[in-house]
């Protein structure tokens, strides 16, 4: 497939956007400027002002002098990157891979999308006929390469086609200044009269390079082909996508849904063919003014299977507003995982710790309830009973240990021991009642205790000796004295978990 490129130029791109924001601007003359030594230097002039002879660079005194009712608006530093970041993001809608160009351009690399606009002409006319309507005026031009596509845009016709191949014809053309050159070299070649990129690109290499350095030919190359120039996308392609353009634009929650079954179609069966399966989804709606609707649904296991991704998303379509219409939807799977073989035949199985049963309630769940509401926690080889324990979100993660066997755990333990109120008959005895959070509990039934140290070559501290007691309505605690009762201070009582 040949790669052609977009390069589209914003000649107006801070004063479009003020008449944008403020429509009463459209027919005046006003500028945009910034304090430099002293003085307010005008960065950037409206298309009315221009036709006065305003531009930037002036003083804004100097400009005030030509045109006294001049309006004059400060400067935002970075605005333009984060106008051009916005409208990168918009082009999305146009090619997976768009990047700023700064100060006042956009680089889309449009390889292999032009096709489903009816051709190149078509494709170009619809960018083109788009940001015209937001406000914008645009040049924008398609080649083979980036360098031609940008000079193109910028010294070319307002709508330019360069077919592949024709590079060097359409460059001959024109100024030297299109092939984004420092501007002593330019001013070098204006002082030889070398005015038009054909008065030097067909001389010898060696001359060019002697007498205007390497970057004139590096710069050629590019425009040419003969060096490969790559784009820094925006927002970086996900290997694991699928674009669905719609035909005439999605205003129900139902074509929101076909859509998405669509998507999910064709992205679980590459994900089927490659052994992988995906953990996150991320389904972007792309509407006609502009916005973006984006819904995600997580998986516990990583899964191919359409049905159960559909019902992740079911309850979530309905958060997405489609307005006047959504014209392209994106799915995208940032984070895939290798599915083995025989994980398919646990479909059907029984509930365990490997069945997709279990991971598909813990998906629902986790979409309605929010994915902190499902735990699920690994033993760790420590007998402090805050560091036996570590969460995980994934069920296939490997416990590096085993549960303890010979002493029971709570089913539920408290991120810090609480302390209670304790009445125990003498030492090492359990206690026979306790109170806690204001309720008193009879103890009926206790076991202890039960000794752990303090990891010294973690921590210093006393021990603590725990004890397993039932209450007379069945509720059962772990409770732990921390220290001895020898000593000028009494121990201390604690309540470190609940049982089953």
């Amino acid at each position: 497939m040949a790669k052609r490129f977009v390069a589209i130029w914003f000649p107006h791109l801070l004063t479009d956007w003020l008449v944008i924001r403020r429509p009463e601007l459209q027919h005046l003359p006003f500028v945009v400027a910034a304090p430099d030594h002293g003085r307010l230097v005008i960065t950037a002039a409206s298309k009315t002002a221009q036709a006065q002879g305003i531009h930037a660079g002036a003083v804004v005194a100097d400009a005030r002098a030509l045109i006294p009712d001049l309006q004059v608006f400060n400067n935002r530093p970075g605005l333009a990157a984060q106008l051009l970041s916005a409208l990168c993001k918009w082009c999305i809608r146009f090619t997976p891979t768009a990047a700023a160009d700064l100060p006042d351009g956009l680089l889309l690399d449009a390889s292999g999308c032009a096709h489903l606009w009816g051709g190149e002409a078509p494709y170009l006319d619809d960018i083109a006929a788009r940001l015209k309507a937001y406000g914008y005026h645009i040049r924008i031009a398609m080649a083979g390469t980036i360098g031609a596509a940008w000079a193109a845009a910028r010294y070319g016709q307002p709508v330019s086609v360069i077919h592949s191949g024709h590079e060097a014809r359409t460059l001959s053309a024109l100024p030297p200044a299109a092939l984004r050159l420092d501007p002593l070299i330019l001013e070098r070649l204006q002082k030889l009269g070398l005015s038009r990129i054909s008065t030097f690109i067909e001389m010898p290499r060696a001359v060019l390079r002697r007498r205007f350095g390497p970057e004139l030919l590096y710069r050629l190359d590019q425009a040419l082909g003969r060096e490969d120039e790559a784009l820094q996308p925006l927002e970086p392609v996900q290997p694991w996508q699928e674009r669905l353009p719609c035909l005439e634009p999605i205003l129900t929650a139902t074509g929101i849904g076909i859509a998405l079954e669509r998507l999910l179609t064709v992205l679980c069966s590459s994900l089927q063919q490659k052994g992988k399966g995906l953990r996150t989804a991320v389904l972007k709606a792309y509407r006609l003014d502009g916005k973006i609707e984006q819904v995600q649904a997580g998986t516990h296991r990583a899964s191919h299977n359409v049905a159960h991704l559909l019902k992740l998303f079911e309850h979530k379509i309905a958060a997405i507003e489609p307005d006047l219409g959504i014209e392209l939807f994106i799915l995208e799977a940032p984070d895939v995982e290798d599915v083995a073989p025989q994980q398919e035949t646990l479909w059907t199985t029984g509930c365990s710790l490997e069945s997709i049963g279990l991971a598909q309630l813990a998906d629902r769940l986790a979409g309605k309830a929010g994915a902190p509401a499902i735990r699920r926690y690994l033993p760790l080889p420590h007998y402090w009973p805050e560091r036996s324990i570590q969460a995980t979100a994934s069920f296939t993660e490997k416990p590096v240990t085993g549960w303890p066997t010979d002493h029971p755990r709570p089913i539920q333990l408290l991120p810090r021991p609480e302390p209670v109120e304790v009445s125990a008959p003498i030492p090492d005895y359990p206690p026979m009642l306790f109170r806690y959070k204001g309720a008193l509990h009879n103890i009926k039934k206790a076991d202890g205790p039960e000794r752990i140290e303090q990891e010294w070559w973690l921590e210093a501290g006393p021990h603590r000796d725990y004890y397993i007691v039932e209450d007379e309505a069945g509720r059962r605690y772990w409770l732990f004295r921390l220290g001895h009762y020898s000593g000028s201070e009494p121990p201390r009582w604690f309540i470190h978990g609940f049982f089953a």
